[in-house]
């Protein structure tokens, strides 16, 4: 770590480390970094109370989307999964988006370590989601298991899983030494658990300090970060807070926003913004990053709610005009939900017999709303197209009028 850089850092100070290195098992006396508890809100430039104004916005907008939605349930699940694919992917972590969201229709063979990962992160965020709805404030204990979830079955399921680690850890190149790495965070022990305790005490007290959620989230996103408190997916964890923060915040009602693509798309830029935190206080830079990352996010997650709806209303217009009813349309509309099919899977999900989905499904096909997945190893398998065009586009344009 370039001490230099942190050396009179205003928003916190260096500590002495010493120990055995891990990673490389050599002995080192250096420094790791101890960031401040948190304060109320920092001075901010107009141009960056602009971006968080216009990313509040696109809250907005996407909160009303959600609200117009049936069954947001629905919705929910391919968005989670597409959060699930790129958040993981930037820790390194890469499994195709098309075989998350076939996931569920899959046999139950071992997926692979990659796949495994990202349905952790899936099954935590549900889990968290689930425990916010129940008025669950965001407590150590909480955190603690979402990151023992989240560790289940990977090489991070160790002792060190669902507890705050108790070893020191730094950020940098795999292979490298503690002196090298581009930052160090806070050293194990008691004192990392009580700034832990602090930063989400502090969370929880947004809402009643009156505080901007969009720039309270980006506070507690460096936070966190920034005491890396866990031995691993302290970026997934953390970056799962922000979405659990403004919920609890009222910023959003359902958990439909995915914000991991964009930053994905910036990871570089990203982490340079949150280390500059740390070197020199920059919160103007990094609240203005955070606030066009959420803008963007939650405007392109509600051009796919609404191109959702938009092929789901497609689907049952093709089914009024043969006059398709029942299972068929039953199995049309959750489409948006699981765009893959599999027909043993799909019925003892839906509590029917193999035949009756099946005919369901060879309906479907000759509607043109299902077709047959091949070229790969999953079987036979069916596929909503319009569904996994919609979740797997880069980027969509956002509607007239919007950015």
């Amino acid at each position: 770590m370039q001490v230099d850089r942190f050396a009179s850092s205003p928003v916190g100070h260096l500590e002495r480390i010493q120990g055995t290195d891990g990673r490389t098992g050599r002995e080192y006396d250096h420094v790791a970094f101890v960031p401040d508890p948190l304060d109320d809100e920092p001075e901010l430039s107009g141009v960056t109370w602009r971006a968080v104004s216009r990313a509040g916005h696109a809250l907005g907008r996407l909160l009303q989307a959600g609200r117009q939605v049936p069954e947001p349930a629905l919705l929910r699940r391919p968005t989670l999964r597409r959060e699930a694919q790129s958040t993981s992917a930037l820790e390194g972590t890469f499994a195709p988006l098309e075989d998350v969201l076939a996931a569920d229709a899959l046999d139950e063979a071992p997926h692979s370590l990659e796949l495994t990962e990202v349905l952790n992160y899936v099954q935590t965020a549900e889990f968290a989601f689930a425990e916010i709805a129940q008025g669950r404030a965001l407590g150590l204990v909480l955190v603690e298991d979402l990151q023992g979830r989240l560790a289940r079955g990977t090489p991070a399921d160790t002792d060190q899983a669902g507890h705050v680690r108790t070893i020191q850890v730094a950020i940098g190149e795999a292979g490298g030494s503690i002196e090298t790495a581009r930052y160090v965070p806070p050293p194990p022990g008691l004192e990392l658990e009580r700034s832990l305790r602090d930063l989400l005490d502090w969370t929880n007290a947004s809402r009643r300090r009156n505080r901007d959620p969009v720039v309270a989230a980006a506070m507690a996103h460096y936070q966190f970060e920034a005491l890396h408190p866990f031995n691993d997916g302290n970026g997934r964890i953390g970056r799962l807070l922000v979405v659990l923060q403004l919920i609890q915040d009222g910023a959003l009602e359902d958990p439909l926003l995915s914000i991991s693509p964009w930053f994905e798309q910036r990871r570089r830029d990203y982490q340079d913004r949150l280390l500059e935190v740390s070197a020199s206080g920059d919160w103007d830079g990094w609240v203005r990053f955070f606030a066009e990352g959420i803008e963007t996010s939650a405007l392109d997650t509600a051009v796919r709610v609404d191109r959702l709806l938009r092929v789901q209303e497609d689907y049952a217009g093709r089914l009024r005009h043969v006059g398709a009813t029942g299972l068929i349309r039953d199995l049309a509309k959750s489409l948006i939900a699981y765009p893959y099919i599999d027909v043993s899977r799909t019925a003892a999900r839906l509590g029917s017999t193999f035949q009756t989905v099946n005919k369901a499904v060879a309906r479907l096909v000759d509607l043109g709303i299902l077709r047959e997945r091949t070229g790969r190893s999953y079987g036979r398998l069916f596929e909503a197209a319009a569904v996994v065009e919609v979740m797997t586009a880069r980027q969509l344009p956002a509607p007239e009028g919007v950015g």
